[in-house]
């Protein structure tokens, strides 16, 4: 039997996991997890009967693959939600599925609104031309982007950098305006300084042009049953009634039941290498130092400490010196219980206590450090102990471990926070009920400084035969969930084939047609 050793329990370890275990008993599968808590930044946060997901997740893929994966440990909901029989909003339901009002493992179905904030006027995200963004643009701010656009269209730039490959797709005009300072506030960089695989990542196939087809589609004809469809473009999406963690916590459970052990507070500082080939890990643990043996390793850790925390058949400086210079952003979550919000809801979604719809607002102002806003409310009324006499909101930002804004005390934090958004005018700081505060450390692998080397650095660690690196820090790549699970099962399949070939696994998200249509 084969000792495989897991560092990671957030989606693309759990994933592994099962996957190795689930129709084979020749896998003796340990999970080493450095903190108490699983799901990575997947995790679900419990505060007085409140919940917030650290950075928000929408259950969307087009793999199929993985929606299959997410239902059979979560179906899909058979009857409604609370806020929808409360509204009585209609969704599309699984026959002979849970009732979310009686069981707790069920997948809500919800809707997707994701505005821009933008001069206390909400935009649609991703931009479209309607007479809503005319109307809050005004005309002529609307024909200097339309003419900015067609100037794009016609003289393409070279994608060397983020900007140029925003400007190619939005034009100079919507670039400055939507995406130049909120790249800046997440990145810390200007997006002349960043890679353009991080579009190329994040936003493949999504322009003008996307936008404008979709809107076309659906005023003639609606919706057809294949049509494809941009990943930033959906309109319903599936999540677990008490978030993310609460599906990461049922597959760590999934897996335990088929025998992996699952060690928490296992925190990875040193692999040992020989012969190219990695023989055990030291964990930090509350008792001690303990040493952790395998024949195969696993790894979501960030490639930065992997690289720096081998020893023995060790990469040499030159390899050491690119994992050292990868850059990561850090994250920050204040969420705030208020009686209420200040913004009105002018959309024709029906809501508990009239709020906005939305799931995230984006805060393109750069007067503001603040980046993102989530209403928990919508994502699903089950975060929330109190959903219709109160409103839970998460105020995210994006900063750097060490730096003046991360090393704030809770009370300075919040008391910022609670500032920039009643200047806003999102809400009233009398109204504020309750905060709490919630920081990640390496939330977002980053793509500049010796990221422009990350693919000498593959191929070092591809030399190692029985590592496999996964997931969004394993292959310092910024990944959604579901990619992050795809790296994890490429990997399992390797394994049980007896393959040392990484090639599937670091092609996950790396084809244009896969983040681009789905049928």
């Amino acid at each position: 039997m084969k000792k495989i050793v897991i560092i990671g329990a957030g989606p693309a370890g759990l994933t592994a996991a099962i996957e190795l275990l689930k129709d084979s008993k020749d896998y003796d599968v340990t999970i080493l997890e450095g903190s108490q808590v699983i799901g990575g930044i997947s995790q679900t946060v419990r505060y007085k009967g409140n919940r917030m997901d650290i950075g928000g997740h929408r259950f969307f893929s087009k793999s199929d693959e993985v929606m299959k994966w997410w239902s059979d440990l979560m179906p899909v909901q058979g009857q409604p939600s609370f806020d929808d029989k409360m509204l009585g909003r209609e969704k599309p339901l699984e026959p002979g599925g849970p009732d979310p009002e009686k069981d707790d493992n069920v997948m809500l179905v919800r809707t997707r609104v994701s505005r821009i904030y933008y001069k206390k006027k909400f935009f649609d995200y991703p931009v479209k031309m309607s007479a809503s963004t005319i109307r809050n643009m005004g005309f002529g701010t609307t024909m200097a982007s339309g003419f900015s656009y067609l100037k794009s269209a016609m003289f393409k730039k070279e994608e060397s950098s983020l900007e140029n490959f925003y400007i190619n797709r939005f034009g100079k005009k919507l670039y400055s305006m939507f995406f130049e300072g909120y790249t800046e506030k997440l990145w810390g960089r200007h997006p002349r300084d960043i890679s353009a695989d991080w579009g190329s990542q994040r936003v493949k196939g999504l322009s003008i042009r996307a936008v404008l087809k979709d809107m076309f589609s659906k005023a003639f004809g609606g919706k057809k049953k294949n049509k494809e469809v941009e990943t930033s473009l959906i309109e319903q999406f599936w999540y677990p009634k008490y978030g993310p963690g609460q599906l990461w916590e049922t597959a760590a459970d999934i897996a335990v039941q088929k025998g992996a052990r699952l060690l928490r507070g296992y925190d990875v500082r040193e692999i040992r290498c020989e012969n190219g080939r990695i023989t055990s890990v030291v964990c930090s643990t509350d008792s001690g130092d303990k040493i952790i043996e395998g024949d195969i390793f696993i790894s979501s850790m960030p490639v930065k400490d992997l690289v720096c925390g081998m020893t023995g058949d060790k990469p040499d400086d030159d390899m050491i010196s690119i994992a050292k210079g990868l850059p990561y952003r850090d994250f920050v979550t204040v969420g705030l219980l208020v009686n209420k919000l200040n913004l009105k809801n002018e959309t024709n979604i029906k809501t508990l206590g009239n709020i906005v719809p939305d799931c995230w607002i984006y805060v393109q102002d750069t007067g503001v450090k603040l980046g993102r806003i989530q209403i928990f409310n919508n994502w699903s009324p089950y975060m929330v102990k109190d959903a219709e006499n109160t409103v839970w909101i998460g105020l995210e930002y994006f900063c750097a471990e060490g730096d003046d804004f991360w090393n704030m005390t809770d009370e300075e934090c919040i008391e910022l926070a609670s500032k920039e958004l009643e200047s806003m005018g999102v809400i009233t700081k009398t109204d504020i009920l309750d905060s709490h505060r919630e920081k990640v450390k390496k939330a977002y692998p980053a793509y500049f400084d010796t990221y422009s080397r990350i693919d000498e650095l593959i191929r070092c660690l591809d030399g190692y035969e029985n590592l496999y690196c996964v997931g969004r820090n394993g292959q310092h790549r910024y990944n959604n969930m579901d990619h992050s699970m795809l790296t994890a099962i490429r990997a399992a399949e390797a394994i049980k084939d007896g393959r040392t070939d990484k090639h599937d696994i670091w092609n996950v998200n790396t084809e244009k047609e896969y983040h681009e249509t789905k049928s």
